[in-house]
């Protein structure tokens, strides 16, 4: 039976690889299942809600995508999303979280328009192969620099304010006295957790150089447990595994679909649109190509068309349980690092997001420092792609640096993405390549500068 719906063989793998992949993507990414409470509380929303939305939706979307596209792709409330939701739309403008659902339930429609018009399959393949290349690598630094913060081997100013760059830069080659404050630094390497999560990333690279299956699984485990012997992390004094959910706080059907469209909520609803179509679109192509499902080189994506409904369906389907945008994960990567090539491993991560309804509090206990090198490694395998990209062809390799520089440094696969598409048919045409671009390319171009000139 699982051979039938998940082709097994034809994709090389076996039902206990896809299962600890699943599993591994699952680890990985239930940080979520805390912070979308976290965020989601700050704008108004009960986080016992938020915690079984997030759960339920992710769950079950996961599992769709599984089954019916049979691709590796876990879901759920995307942590951008989550945070524009909250302190953008809600706080910042003042706006009800049920009028905030209302506008992700119809970027959610004009999703799925884009969709089953085909618009956005179109997008996908006519985007340069350079480009998509460049995605990847982007996604992998993107995923890298989350490693490194959540473990604390970085770590990150908040002090700077705009424009003080410039001055921290003269101070320090003038060797002023003080001048010792920088944006990004290596974190304290005597802290234990550190250097625990320094222990989890080696000994999970020493398991992947032996080809262990499961070896991420391992390392996270393995780390997990070290940190409870030691006394790094400690167990809460009432230890609860199980707990069971109250459906009751749902919010579901509380978003107001009426509010959300009034002409103030255009450019929301146009940046929730777009942030989704980016995210999701950069996601798709790194994870399918990172299994060897599609060829972005040769324009070829089975199965596209399906995941991408299934995709759109889900941003709306979350907005209804009471969530902010459901969408692809980047850390699905994690799950096909670790081996998974078919809907299997999204249907094992699927019932994870389920069961975790019931094991909430056991959750919580998997500390950040076992999960982090997770996604470090991840980060390095996806820099496999960065041969594709022929860096001798300026008009090629420079578009491409953009897009795989500005998604870690600017904390956002969409403006990565973004980036590529203003600056590649700019460099073409200039160099007399016009033709070289899909006239798509040029309408997408003019599309994203348009959002960036006059929505922000």
């Amino acid at each position: 039976m699982l051979e039938r719906l998940f082709a097994l063989k034809e994709r090389n793998t076996s039902v206990r690889t896809e299962i600890l992949a699943g599993l591994t993507t699952f680890i990985t990414m239930a940080y979520i299942l805390l912070l979308a409470p976290n965020l989601l509380g700050l704008a108004g929303m009960d986080r016992d809600a938020v915690l079984i939305a997030t759960a339920l939706g992710g769950g079950l979307v996961t599992m769709i995508m599984g089954l019916f596209v049979n691709y590796p792709l876990a879901y759920a409330p995307g942590v951008g999303l989550l945070a524009f939701y909250s302190f953008t739309v809600v706080i910042g403008m003042g706006l009800t979280w049920q009028t905030a659902l209302g506008a992700v339930f119809i970027s959610g429609l004009v999703f799925f328009v884009l969709t089953v018009t085909n618009i956005r399959l179109l997008i996908i393949k006519v985007i340069p192969a350079s480009l998509k290349f460049a995605i990847t690598v982007g996604i992998g630094l993107f995923i890298c620099i989350i490693g490194l913060k959540l473990s604390g081997l970085m770590t990150i100013s908040l002090s700077l304010q705009p424009g003080t760059l410039h001055d921290i830069i003269a101070a320090k080659g003038h060797g002023a006295p003080g001048a010792s404050e920088t944006l990004l630094s290596l974190g304290n390497l005597k802290n234990p957790e550190v250097l625990l999560s320094l222990f989890g990333l080696f000994f999970s690279a020493a398991l992947m150089a032996r080809r262990i299956t499961g070896a991420l699984l391992i390392g996270v485990i393995t780390t997990s447990i070290i940190a409870y012997v030691t006394g790094i992390a400690t167990l809460p004094e009432t230890l609860t595994f199980m707990a069971i959910p109250d459906f009751s706080k749902v919010a579901f059907m509380q978003l107001d679909i009426g509010s959300a469209f009034q002409i103030g909520l255009v450019t929301i609803i146009f940046s929730f649109t777009f942030v989704e179509l980016f995210d999701s679109m950069g996601t798709l192509i790194a994870t399918t190509a990172k299994a060897g499902i599609s060829d972005p080189k040769a324009g070829k994506f089975p199965g596209l068309g399906k995941a991408m409904i299934v995709d759109s369906l889900g941003v709306s389907f979350g907005a209804l349980l009471g969530s902010s945008t459901i969408t692809a994960f980047v850390e699905s990567a994690a799950g096909v690092g670790a081996g998974g090539r078919t809907g299997l491993t999204a249907v094992t991560c699927g019932f994870m997001f389920i069961l975790s309804l019931f094991f909430a509090p056991l959750i919580a206990l998997v500390p950040n420092a076992a999960t982090a090198p997770v996604l470090i490694l991840v980060g390095a395998l996806m820099m496999e792609s960065i041969r594709e990209i022929d860096f001798s062809d300026w008009t090629e390799g420079f578009p491409a640096y953009l897009v795989i520089v500005l998604m870690p440094f600017t904390y956002s696969i969409a403006n990565g993405v973004a980036a590529g598409l203003i600056i590649y048919p700019i460099i073409k045409v200039i160099t007399g390549k016009h033709k070289e671009v899909h006239w798509f390319v040029y309408v997408m171009s003019a599309i994203v500068l348009a959002k960036y000139v006059f929505f922000g």
